[in-house]
């Protein structure tokens, strides 16, 4: 998966004013649940469109950036979280076990 990293609240403004979708994947590196949602969501790369760019924040290492992400998308706060939105706006968010590239792409028109 070829992963941006996220790492600071001016990315974000950027993506916010950004046309079309783009998907941001929120992970702690503390939690093993975290990680099997990462691995499950990787293994469904190929159900999100080429081209999407896909945002990765350690929000462990960037903690200013995961709270950004609550106040600027309007969502609440959660590990690991996956957003999906489309021209600045999150039209779809999922947390633990719930995270599915499928389910995502499933929103993308």
């Amino acid at each position: 998966m070829n992963w941006i990293q996220l790492e600071s609240i001016q990315q974000l403004q950027d993506i916010k004013n950004a046309p079309g979708y783009s998907i941001i994947f929120k992970h702690s590196t503390r939690c093993s649940i975290s990680m099997m949602a990462r691995k499950r969501f990787e293994l469904d790369e190929d159900a999100i469109p080429e081209g999407t760019p896909l945002y990765f924040l350690d929000l462990i290492r960037h903690r200013d950036v995961s709270g950004a992400v609550a106040d600027i998308f309007n969502v609440d706060h959660e590990s690991p979280q996956l957003l999906l939105l489309k021209d600045g706006i999150c039209i779809y968010h999922a947390s633990h076990g719930e995270i599915s590239g499928e389910l995502a792409s499933a929103h993308i028109s």
